[in-house]
């Protein structure tokens, strides 16, 4: 018996680096992961999806962003159990009891309300652990563990729980009455009591514990950057074929990338090297960057890296600095100097922008406005081409 693990779909979700049309794109992409996770489910012959938590962005969602889940939802053909995570708890307001999702909810998606046991295959039962608030004050898999009296499932039943939180050992806080406690599951997983416990909340693909039957499934599109969610815009086949020995398979359903770029500039060898990796990251129309450059550069080679950057910008869903990972200084020669072909006033205007742009140290360009000017006026003076 095979089923689909996936978590986090988090739809309406909104990024705040995103702007024009890629905004807008984002949001489909994540409609898109639907039809992708249910032909996935049908080309390695699972019975049905499991969704730990987060499936929407929140509870207060414009009603067509649900409708069109449903839509997308309604067309994949295996079954969809839902669990209720931290951003849509099953709350007074959940978008779970709205009249959006309630009308429009297609017979194949069932929504997963208590910690009864529910028949999901045939010698399959579910058990979720679902959240009724978005601050819990107890380990709501644990007693998802204790409505079975913690005993084994009748003899030739699999036994899957589903939860979403942060497990202790990734994430210890003893201020935290949340978290859920990776010995219990353990110990339910050894004594038979769950053959597979699936979670969702970590965006990244993880593999808790040693026991190879609890997993993070990871976000089926990306969240975060790259340094941050490392595995992400994945889902896991699992396969329980042989309750005691899980075999989970980890399969790419994501389209979009968000990328992380530092580098250390300090002449033009550099620049060409930052713009050949832009150039050659793809799809860039779903490809997010964000820039930490360090380093000191010549006029001339910064203001090849501006237009480079600039022209770039026009085919990247978003490509902008991180200021706080941003440390360019410039300077400027005298044979740069010459080949703006300014004097008087403009030159000692130059001059002083040369020194602010490179005195990095006293904070006295921490915005780069002396650096952008110097790059602009090279670049207007025809000395970048």
């Amino acid at each position: 018996m095979r089923f689909l693990h996936t978590a986090d779909w988090q739809l309406g979700m909104t990024r705040h680096f995103l702007d024009g049309d890629a905004q807008p794109r984002y949001t489909q992409a994540r409609i898109d992961a639907i039809a992708r996770l249910g032909k996935l489910a049908q080309n390695q012959e699972c019975e049905f999806i499991l969704v730990c938590g987060d499936v929407f962005e929140s509870n207060h969602l414009a009603p067509r962003v649900i409708k069109r889940a449903l839509e997308a939802m309604r067309a994949v053909p295996v079954p969809i159990y839902l669990l209720p995570g931290n951003h849509d708890p099953l709350d007074a307001g959940s978008i779970y009891r709205s009249p959006a999702f309630v009308d429009s909810c297609p017979d194949n998606v069932h929504v997963l309300e208590d910690t009864g046991a529910v028949a999901v295959a045939p010698g399959v039962e579910l058990i979720g652990a679902p959240w009724f608030s978005k601050h819990p004050n107890r380990d709501l898999v644990a007693e998802a563990l204790e409505t079975t009296a913690y005993e084994a499932p009748a003899s030739g039943i699999t036994r899957i729980i589903a939860g979403h939180g942060i497990v202790d050992s990734l994430s210890p806080d003893p201020n935290n009455p949340a978290l859920i406690s990776l010995e219990t599951m353990q110990r339910a997983i050894a004594a038979g009591q769950a053959h597979f416990i699936a979670l969702g909340d970590r965006h990244s693909v993880t593999d808790v514990g040693s026991s190879g039957a609890i997993w993070y499934s990871g976000a089926p599109e990306v969240t975060d950057f790259d340094d941050v969610e490392i595995a992400s815009g994945r889902a896991l086949v699992v396969d329980l074929s042989q309750p005691q020995k899980p075999v989970v398979t980890r399969h790419e359903v994501g389209e979009w990338a968000f990328r992380t770029l530092h580098e250390e500039l300090v002449d033009k060898a550099d620049v060409a090297r930052v713009l050949q990796t832009l150039e050659g990251m793809t799809p860039k129309d779903r490809t997010v960057v964000r820039l930490g450059l360090k380093g000191t550069l010549a006029l001339a080679d910064n203001a090849q890296l501006e237009a480079g950057l600039e022209a770039q910008r026009e085919v990247f869903a978003s490509l902008n600095a991180w200021e706080r990972h941003m440390d360019l200084a410039v300077y400027v020669d005298d044979s740069q100097l010459s080949d703006l072909g300014v004097s008087g006033f403009i030159a000692e205007a130059v001059g002083e922008l040369s020194e602010l742009a490179q005195n990095r140290d006293d904070g006295a360009d921490d915005d780069g406005g002396a650096r952008d000017a110097l790059s602009l006026l090279y670049r207007l003076a025809g000395g970048a081409r």
